[in-house]
């Protein structure tokens, strides 16, 4: 320990963001820098605890005591290098991970925890800065060639692994672009796209191909890339947006977030700007949805210039400390803020949608919605009950439906292959992470549906080591989970 008593000395600080006004004008990431006197004081905060249970929270098993200490030490190469061992890509975790394991930080039963995702994010920031980030591209070339589908985090995540152990890869993206959700899901001002940008060059200059705008299973079907590959990896994200089925669902002006979100994304990018464009300009909107595609949208609304924007969420607002029933080290369901939120906005808790209104050109103009109680189930389910006489309209010009997703759009394209789904209709595999279908695995969002960045890249990791023994019969990658 660097500091045994930091924890006692140093209070956790929240980590610096740009001011609202300032921010709010452009798309410019909102996060700033921790200065190095204070991050060192943040990273002593780490106990020197018997078992750190932030492991256990943590999909990758970060070494995160280890780098912990490092940056308190001021050895950021060395913190590097732990940081690497188990996680390929920790800026794009350290801006977005909701950071399980600061839930389960040992610290947290009794204190705030340790600022664990700002010090990984300001080791990662000082490796680039460094310059100490370089592509290492296989020292021998196995001659096996892997296919994989989708070039979000698992695709990328397993890309790079395959590449460094010698396996000629080729990762095929059906959108325009490189990244998948990380490209046109993550707002500019969430993450620039120079980060990705950078990591993308980094993978191509280890020999990684990208083909991109190739729809698998229309343009070509998993049977070809079976003759063409020695393996292949289907890690396509879960895309299909959860919809709602209420009266004037049909009204012009009610979009899924995903679209919404897109868009402008591909604007900042300095894309044409669509006609049929989802603009919040000036408009009263409404986003049915609390959680983090909520909070996106809400940030976006702002900077488009919004008139006025209500976040609807059907679950009662969560208390803020930790409930009886929610005890450390369980992930806390407490209240929270985005960044998106200090900008602005009203936040409605336990309300439920039960009509959209419009007017006689078809255009939504309202929304209709009743108070609701929780009710908690035997089996452990939930249920809401409608509290009477709490039904109200609210005045808008556009919704945004941002309830989650419901599984990858890219199981639509390969049912005909003979791949089995499971119950939730994701792609299910055995323990050595193959499909139904010999030779094709299956990882990410794909496989076990709406879920974090944290486990698509440790998901990755783990198919990327079982298809490197199917391939040689044994290997020397790590498999996290």
């Amino acid at each position: 320990m660097a500091d045994p008593l930091g924890f006692m000395k140093y209070k956790r600080a929240k980590h610096p963001y740009r001011p609202v006004k300032e921010r709010k004008k452009d798309w410019n990431q909102v996060m700033a820098r921790f200065d190095s006197d204070s991050i060192r004081e943040q990273a002593s905060r780490c106990m020197d605890c018997g078992i750190p249970f932030c492991h256990n929270s943590c999909p990758l098993g970060n070494l995160i005591p280890e780098w912990n200490d490092l940056a308190r030490k001021n050895q950021w190469e060395e913190a590097l290098v732990k940081l690497h061992a188990t996680n390929n890509f920790p800026e794009f975790t350290g801006t977005l991970c909701p950071a399980p394991c600061e839930g389960s930080c040992v610290l947290g039963i009794n204190d705030q925890p340790v600022s664990i995702k700002s010090i990984e994010l300001e080791i990662i920031d000082r490796g680039f800065e460094m310059n100490l980030i370089k592509p290492l591209p296989p020292k021998q070339e196995t001659r096996k060639t892997v296919a994989i589908i989708g070039s979000g985090p698992a695709g990328l995540a397993a890309a790079q692994q395959l590449r460094r152990v010698g396996h000629r890869v080729t990762v095929f993206e059906k959108d325009d672009r490189a990244g998948g959700l990380l490209r046109y899901g993550i707002p500019e001002f969430k993450m620039e796209k120079n980060v990705l940008e950078r990591r993308l060059n980094q993978l191509t200059e280890e020999g990684i191909e990208f083909q991109t705008k190739k729809n698998i299973g229309q343009e070509i079907t998993i049977d070809e890339l079976k003759k063409n590959f020695n393996a292949v990896l289907i890690a396509g994200g879960a895309s299909i947006s959860r919809d709602i089925e209420v009266p004037g669902r049909n009204l012009q002006g009610i979009h899924f977030a995903m679209d919404f979100l897109s868009q402008q994304n591909r604007v900042c990018e300095g894309d044409d700007t669509p006609v049929s464009r989802v603009n919040a300009e000036g408009k009263r909107v409404i986003i049915i949805g609390g959680g983090d595609t909520g909070a996106d949208c809400l940030g976006t609304a702002h900077r488009q210039g919004a008139k006025l924007v209500t976040s609807l969420e059907i679950m009662p607002r969560p208390p803020l400390s930790r409930a009886m029933k929610n005890p450390w080290p369980e992930w806390p369901r407490i209240y929270k803020i985005a960044s998106a939120h200090e900008e602005g906005g009203e936040r409605r808790y336990a309300a439920s949608t039960t009509k959209f209104i419009g007017n006689k050109d078809n255009q939504i103009t309202a929304i209709e919605i009743i108070k609701v109680e929780q009710v908690d189930q035997p089996d452990g389910t939930v249920s809401f009950a409608e509290v009477p006489n709490s039904k109200h309209e609210i005045p808008c010009d556009l919704v945004l439906l941002a309830m989650g997703f419901t599984g990858p759009h890219l199981w639509n394209n390969i049912r005909d292959s003979g791949i089995k789904l499971d119950k939730r209709q994701n792609i299910e595999v055995n323990p050595s992470w193959m499909t139904s279908i010999d030779g094709v695995f299956a990882a990410g969002d794909a496989k076990r549906g709406q879920s974090l960045i944290v486990w698509a890249i440790a998901e990755g990791r783990s198919a990327a080591r079982a298809i490197d023994e199917y391939l040689m019969g044994t290997s020397s990658l790590p498999a996290p989970v």
